[in-house]
């Protein structure tokens, strides 16, 4: 058969011209979706930073709550402490809800009632409600980030997400260390003759910017099968973390009672339940609460020991540390706050810098020696402490904190990566809730340890007000040993990690490195529904 030299009809003109003008609409789409992904992740990092800050910033500013309020000890207590139980409690759960009933859906939630609770925070009339309110916010915020690290990875196709999550551990790094520093100036400014209300209410106006943003720009997803929640689960989690978590809160302030203990080590019991009857879900019905195939994959598993005792080290340090410097030297909080500006600092430079240019050629041996180079700056800081004593000056401590900084940005933003990096997409949330309440774990754990690498060094009953200093200087000394060898401890734990990440080793796209669907065509993705 002969082809046909006869011009197109009319109709197939017409269609032609839609084909050509459709395809011209491609780039347009895919450049707005790709502007609302990078939209959508700067409003989950805000997110986690703001609840990465109001962590850390309730501490600077317990003195003014303390005369303003009239609060008792066992009230400042339960105002710092309040948070991260309630916090650590709810985190597995706000992961798994995530993804039964849509990341975006629990992002928006939890970030409503973060906002609502930061409120009642600011308005507090007495302590009982500021307690009850810390309480809210840390059950809002356990809600909230889990889904911060979910939405990010069904979001970014694995070939980018390195480069993402080197931006997470750079919002980390700054969070973690800028939450005293702006506690100490919105304090000391005295706002509106507000004293300290406005370490909450700075929360308004960005959590409420963050509910509009994420309505708009966020994409929904869940799991691709239908999952229910596991009650029995949740129970079973949230008191063996209370029994872990409490005592240690509590521990030093109570002289360490005989149930604290008997507490601590029941949670192993109660964790050894609670892995025994997940796995008796998963038979039954496919709904556990946490994914115990997850630690199948070494990546996840091996990241999660290492999240463990990086967290445990965290704990120990950023509270020596501000004893050292407050108490010990006695400086004002502003000056504490700004001499930690160079870590700061250090921490968000490595921390971009690791992902995006160090792990792709090097992999594991980036995050391997960020625990060296941690480490050295650690043993500077000893010798500095015990060199220049109670005299020492913030301009000293620039290169102790700098490098401890580096080494801590080699390790956050590629450490999340690999734990992230191997995990099935509908099982994200999981896994993220799982990564949070594990760092949780570890810091509370330090905390724990504080009262005998620190306070157990130190004979308060003898001490003159004249040998305060000294006696810091020398716990301060002894417990970043401790810290030193917690991180010999990682650096070996580091070698069950994956050599390379998994998206570098195939050198390119992976399979779930879809593009993003063009406006008016349908998602064929289970896990990612616009």
């Amino acid at each position: 058969m002969g082809m046909s030299s006869q011009p197109p009809s009319p109709a197939q003109g017409s269609a032609a011209d839609s084909i050509s003008a459709a395809a011209e609409d491609v780039p347009a789409a895919r450049s707005a979706a790709d502007r609302r992904r990078w939209i959508a992740l700067a409003v989950v990092m805000t997110a986690a930073f703001m609840d990465l800050v109001d962590v850390t910033i309730v501490n600077i500013a317990i003195p003014s709550i303390e005369r303003d309020l009239g609060a008792s000890f066992g009230a400042i207590q339960w105002i710092t402490a309040g948070y991260a139980l309630a916090f650590a409690a709810g985190l597995i759960t706000g992961g798994r809800l995530g993804d039964i009933y849509g990341r975006k859906r629990l992002f928006l939630l939890g970030i409503t009632g973060f906002t609502i609770a930061s409120a009642l925070c600011g308005f507090a009339a007495n302590p009982e409600m500021l307690v009850a309110s810390r309480l809210l916010q840390g059950a809002t915020a356990a809600m909230m980030v889990p889904q911060v690290l979910a939405i990010i990875h069904v979001t970014f196709p694995a070939h980018e997400r390195g480069k993402v999550f080197g931006m997470f551990g750079a919002v980390i790094g700054l969070g973690a260390v800028s939450g005293p520093l702006l506690g100490a100036l919105l304090t000391q400014w005295n706002l509106f003759e507000l004293e300290w209300r406005p370490i909450f209410l700075i929360n308004l106006p960005v959590g409420i910017a963050g509910i509009i943003l994420g309505r708009t720009f966020i994409s929904e997803s869940r799991a691709p099968k239908a999952l229910r929640l596991d009650l029995i689960g949740v129970a079973l989690v949230t008191l063996a973390l209370l029994m872990l978590v409490y005592p240690l809160t509590r521990g030093r302030e109570l002289d360490w009672p005989l149930w604290g203990h008997l507490c601590m080590a029941g949670s192993l019991f109660v964790f050894a339940a609670f892995g025994v009857y997940e796995k008796y879900k998963t038979k039954r019905d496919g709904s556990p609460l946490v994914e115990l195939s997850l630690f199948r994959v070494k990546s996840f598993a091996a990241g999660i020991a290492v999240q463990l005792t990086f967290g445990i080290a965290c704990g120990i340090f950023f509270l020596v540390w501000t004893l050292y410097m407050q108490i010990g030297l006695g400086w004002t909080p502003l000056r504490a706050g700004l001499t930690g500006v160079p870590f700061s600092l250090a921490v968000s430079t490595a921390a971009g810098v690791s992902v995006q240019k160090l792990v792709p050629r090097f992999g594991r041996k980036v995050l391997q020696a960020g625990a060296i180079i941690m480490a050295t700056g650690l043993l500077l800081y000893i010798w500095e402490a015990g060199r220049y004593g109670t005299g020492i000056h913030s301009w000293q401590m620039i290169l102790p904190l700098t490098v401890m900084g580096a080494g801590m940005g080699l390790i956050v933003a590629p450490l999340t990566d690999a734990v992230l990096s191997e995990v099935p997409r509908e099982h994200s949330g999981s896994a993220s809730g799982l990564i949070n309440t594990t760092m949780q774990m570890g810091n509370a754990l330090g905390l724990g340890l504080v009262s005998v690498v620190f306070f157990g060094v130190i004979d308060e009953e003898r001490l003159l007000p004249g040998q305060v200093g000294t006696a810091f200087a020398e716990a301060f000394q002894n417990s970043l040993w401790w810290v030193a060898g917690v991180l010999a401890v990682i650096f070996l734990l580091m070698f069950a990690l994956p050599a390379r990440p998994k998206q570098h080793i195939e050198g390119g796209a992976p399979d779930d490195a879809r593009p993003e669907p063009v406006a008016g065509q349908r998602e064929e993705a289970p896990a990612l529904a616009h």
